[in-house]
């Protein structure tokens, strides 16, 4: 009897999904197991694929570590199996570059099953409308009503949405992370509303954010970016419901562009004793029709665009997947190369230390800078 062992994210979006997918696919294969486990965010983030792909038949993955696996023959190329017309339907689902995301090298290494990029989120019984401009967002944070949680990941992915957003580029060149003045522009822009947070903040993930929103009545009712959870969008999931809402703009008719590209998508081990299986399993599980039942109704968050559009999935999230649609549609693809995973942990202390008072703009840029000269190196 074939049992697929496969590894995902401690939280009930990316765990009970793959649980109730696994249970429907191995009904209608009778003689199959798949098994799932989990691990935290964070060390779920931190462990190397190399040592899950000796391990497991089936990974949920970040579109960052493409780079650094796609030489490792790590994980199967899903373009070289008899799946390609499956997947050209699925690129063509794609929720913005969630698809291609995965796309590195010349080939697919795995398929995008959740999409997500930072967004707006708020508390509609203490908020009647969302801020549009970061002028906005900084008036609600001095009157303490923002909550923001930039711990070292999420502050640095907050530099790079506040820079997307004003249209500066990052990691352009190889000799540098960004231009001098536009990082104090960017530096400027989060201090302004950092400044106001609740020390917590420094520490804390989306969930925790979410979780302190939809708990707790303190008066915190909005928070500018933290990447989009549709679960506190469904009426019951916990004691008060957020809305979620496209961000707001740094620059005038600038729109919600830029914030960066998250999301997860499933791989396959080119190990795996049963590849042609775990690979079946997997397209099947990022199919729109699988996408918008099964998996959204098990507390998933779809990546296949047929389930963003569907009626049905958005009036179940309180317009999550409508609202938030073109902060994703225009999301900023980070970089991939072999090497970006280390400067994104580097990174994301050096702007952290910045947005606690520890360090100047002058510094951290320098700092940015010379992290991201090594991972190019």
């Amino acid at each position: 009897m074939p049992t697929l062992k496969g590894m995902t994210w401690d939280h009930s979006r990316g765990y009970d999904p793959m649980v109730a997918t696994a249970k429907a696919y191995a009904s209608s294969h009778p003689g199959t197991v798949i098994d799932w486990e989990k691990r935290s965010l964070q060390a779920f983030a931190d462990r190397p694929i190399g040592e899950m792909a000796d391990r497991y038949d089936l990974m949920v993955i970040d579109h960052p570590h493409v780079g650094e696996i796609a030489q490792s023959g790590l994980l199967a190329a899903l373009d070289q199996t008899s799946h390609g017309k499956d997947l050209n339907v699925l690129a063509s689902q794609s929720v913005g570059l969630s698809h291609p995301s995965y796309a590195y090298d010349g080939h697919q290494w795995a398929l995008a099953i959740d999409a997500a990029t930072p967004v707006a989120s708020y508390r509609p019984d203490l908020l009647d409308e969302p801020p549009e401009s970061w002028d906005q967002v900084i008036a609600l944070a001095e009157q303490g009503k923002v909550l923001w949680p930039i711990k070292p990941i999420d502050a640095l992915m907050g530099f790079f949405n506040v820079a997307a957003n004003i249209g500066v580029g990052v990691a352009v060149e190889s000799d540098r992370l960004i231009d001098r003045p536009d990082g104090q522009a960017v530096l400027d822009a989060l201090w302004a509303v950092a400044r106001h947070m609740p020390h917590a903040c420094l520490a804390m993930n989306p969930i925790e954010a979410y979780e302190w929103l939809s708990t707790a009545d303190d008066g915190r009712c909005y928070c500018p970016y933290a990447y989009g959870y549709s679960n506190y969008a469904r009426p019951g999931y916990r004691p008060w419901l957020l809305k979620f809402a496209d961000v707001a703009a740094h620059v005038p008719d600038a729109g919600p562009r830029g914030t960066t590209l998250g999301g997860t998508g499933i791989a396959v081990s080119s190990q795996s004793p049963n590849l042609d299986i775990a690979v079946d399993y997997a397209f099947w599980i990022a199919s729109a029709d699988v996408q918008k039942g099964l998996f959204f109704s098990s507390g998933g968050q779809p990546g296949n665009a047929v389930a963003w559009d569907d009626a049905t999935v958005n009036d179940a999230a309180s317009d999550f997947f409508r609202d938030t649609r073109q902060t994703l549609e225009t999301a900023w693809l980070r970089p991939r190369y072999d090497g970006y995973m280390g400067f994104q942990d580097e990174g994301g202390t050096i702007v952290n230390r910045f947005l606690a008072g520890d360090a100047d703009a002058e510094r951290t840029i320098d700092d940015l800078d010379a992290a991201y000269r090594r991972s190019r190196a």
